[in-house]
């Protein structure tokens, strides 16, 4: 049996050598042996001199009694605790140690201590007049002369703010200065870059003439960094002179424009014109409108299409191409194709942009015009109260000859789907500057009530968008115009039949109702009367609706008001040509609608403000109760003369008015007098109607 056993052994230990497996017991058994013996060790030399901690080592030395004393105790206790001690001394240790880093660095002391004050002067509200004064006096014995070294640390540049938050204009123009050279590159930092921007609105015209220089040929730099490009074109669009911004222009337009720049000071003044340049220079055509084409499109791969500078670049590239060539087809397509549409969006919102948009609709092919309405949906209503981009709207009616498509995208949207959305969207729109056109603009066209001098260029470039329809465009402009009333009609009629009182609130109000029932198509009975029923009541009572939140006036007692009904009455616009009213077809004969509700009460119409309205009743040819108002009339002669000789209240509060004024206006000595004209006294349609009543 010997035998065998000591060959069992033997091939045991033949395993044993073989597989790696079996030699983990005694490898894990002689760890235990190093780490007592490391243990044992009490001084650690051989380490301790080895590691220095003037080096940044961690003093290994301390942890090798606190690992001992955690084997007398309880272990798990010990371990929990002594674990939270190293890591807090570490901590602490690390704090130490970057308080002192911080200590070292320049202007450590100064910096700690204005950010004392700028917590403090940040709390507007909390801190008294006297005690702020005192700190900012205290801001700027520390910073002055240092302005660069604080505005260029991240952390400090809100300091330099607040000073020039505070500052009279003396200490912003010394900062201003003390900055001077700096201006790029607190630009391209993500928080000085707002230091530039309070600099300029709070300063005057030679802090801007000391920072917006310091910008001359770094353009095409600027304009592609990620936070410089915003304060540069926010420079450009709101705070640059006119020849500022023609010289940052200017530089799209290739190197020689930055290099070689005008200064605009003992010459010419710069030109951003692209045309009048290739005139000048018609052989730098071609790197010309390169550099430029190159640049547009760096940012528009780069998806930074918001800048205003951007868009008057690309204004003038379009308008320097030869229309139906190759470079205006790929220029059109690049911005087509740009993604999601920002370009086409931002564009409909800069003046430049927005013409831009505008001639790219006029120039473009019906599939181009399609695309570019899609773009713009669920954003129409926003342009439609931007001062640029409610031109694009203006531009769609004029030239896209598919009008159901208009309708479909522009007049759907603008209106609202719901007759509450109508209503309230057609209410806010008539009352917005800009809105009211793209409601009104179909139905009255360029008249003077809605371009006024004021909007000389709106109107000078619907001419010139005209002139182009009349080689791209198929229909003609009347029956373009018909086919967009027809599908404004519904709306405009359903919203003043629903809510007549809200829409004649305003002035601007009572014209659009009064274009509407003129040029829409349509049953306008239901309109008509809910119009005619905003007359009733008494004229001398003060209305009180749950509503309104203050009592309103009777509409008699409006001017719009008076002038709405007379227009009504009439049947239509007056021609100044012909000197007649020129009724619409077929006619509204509103007179008959409007008499029945305000017949109990036309003695007060006929002596009140709106005594025009009950004239215009007589006057009208197809008012069918003349004699029955004319009886009425004749039993009130004695009021209506009362009311022709007496002076109205508005002119007595005319007459107090212009004596105030003759008071605190003493009269020119040394030039004749002239004699003044009197002004004319009592109701002047109550005069007329007694005229008209005579016999």
């Amino acid at each position: 049996m010997a035998p065998k056993s000591e060959a069992y052994g033997s091939k045991r230990k033949l395993v044993d050598r073989s597989k790696d497996h079996s030699s983990k017991k005694p490898k894990f058994d002689k760890r235990q042996p190093q780490r007592e013996e490391l243990e044992d060790e009490n001084d650690g030399s051989e380490i301790s001199d080895f590691s220095d901690p003037d080096d940044g080592g961690a003093p290994l030395s301390d942890t090798k009694p606190q690992n001992k004393e955690s084997k007398n105790g309880d272990n798990q206790a010990g371990k929990v605790f002594e674990k939270g001690q190293n890591s807090r001394e570490s901590h602490i240790k690390q704090r130490q140690l970057a308080q002192e880093r911080k200590s070292q660095k320049p202007l450590a002391d100064d910096l700690h201590r204005t950010k004392k004050l700028w917590e403090r002067l940040r709390l507007k509200s909390k801190v008294p007049k006297d005690e702020r004064q005192k700190l900012v006096e205290e801001l700027f014995s520390i910073t002055t002369g240092r302005m660069k070294d604080f505005a260029l640390k991240h952390d400090a540049v809100r300091v330099v703010q607040t000073a020039i938050k505070y500052a009279t204009p003396e200490r912003r123009k010394m900062i201003a200065k003390e900055l001077r050279g700096t201006y790029p590159l607190l630009a391209e930092s993500k928080y000085a870059k707002f230091l530039i921007g309070k600099l300029l609105v709070k300063g005057d015209d030679e802090v801007r003439d000391i920072i917006v220089p310091e910008f001359y040929g770094r353009v095409r730099k600027l304009i592609n960094h990620p936070e410089a490009s915003w304060i540069l074109d926010d420079i450009y669009r709101g705070i640059a002179t006119k020849e500022q911004k023609a010289i940052l222009l200017r530089e799209w337009y290739g190197p020689e424009f930055h290099i070689f720049r005008q200064t605009g000071e003992g010459e010419a003044a710069p030109s951003a014109d692209l045309s009048q340049i290739i005139a000048e220079q018609p052989s730098k055509r071609g790197p010309i409108m390169k550099y430029l084409l190159d640049l547009t499109n760096q940012l528009i791969q780069k998806k930074m299409t918001g800048f205003t500078m951007l868009h008057d670049a690309m204004y003038q590239y379009f308008t320097n191409v030869k229309q139906g060539s190759e470079e205006a087809k790929e220029y059109m397509e690049m911005i087509k194709e740009d993604e999601n549409g920002d370009l086409l969006k931002n564009m409909a919102f800069t003046k430049s942009g927005a013409r831009l948009v505008c001639l790219l609709l006029a120039h473009g092919t019906a599939k181009d015009r399609k695309q570019i309405l899609k773009t713009y949906k669920d954003t129409f209503q926003l342009m439609s109260s931007d001062p640029n981009g409610h031109l694009v709207i203006l531009a769609a009616y004029d030239l896209i000859d598919d009008t159901v498509l208009t309708s479909k995208s522009i007049i759907s949207e603008l209106i609202g789907k719901t007759e509450q959305d109508e209503v309230t969207n057609i209410v806010i729109s008539i009352n917005d500057p800009n809105a009211r056109l793209t409601i009104r603009y179909p139905l009255e066209g360029t008249s003077k009530a809605l371009f006024d001098a004021g909007r000389a260029d709106d109107l000078k470039l619907l001419e010139e968008l005209w002139e182009i329809r009349k080689t791209t465009s198929k229909k003609d402009p009347e029956v373009r115009r018909k086919e967009l009333v027809a599908a404004l009609s519904p709306h405009l009629l359903a919203a003043i039949a629903s809510s007549p009182q809200d829409l004649i609130s305003t002035s601007h109000g009572s014209q659009m109702v009064t274009e509407a029932l003129l040029s829409c198509v349509g049953d306008k009975s239901e309109a008509l009367q809910a119009v005619a029923s905003t007359a009733k009541g008494d004229p001398s009572e003060i209305e009180e609706s749950e509503a309104a939140l203050t009592p309103r006036e009777h509409i008699s007692k409006a001017p719009h008001g008076g002038r709405m009904f007379k227009t009504l009455i009439a049947g239509g616009h007056f021609d100044k040509a012909t000197r007649r009213i020129i009724p619409v077809d077929p006619p509204l004969h509103f007179a008959d609608i409007l008499y029945p509700i305000i017949k109990d009460h036309i003695i007060a119409w006929a002596t009140g403000p709106s005594s025009f309205v009950v004239l215009n009743l007589l006057e009208s040819d197809d008012f069918s109760h003349k004699d029955e108002l004319k009886s009425i009339l004749k039993k009130n002669r004695k009021t209506l003369e009362k009311a022709a000789t007496e002076e109205t209240p508005e002119q007595k509060a005319a007459k107090e008015d212009a004596e105030m004024d003759g008071e605190k206006k003493p009269s020119k000595k040394g030039k004749k007098a002239g004699a003044k004209k009197e002004a004319p006294v009592g109701n002047m349609g109550s005069k007329l109607l007694l005229e008209q009543i005579k016999g």
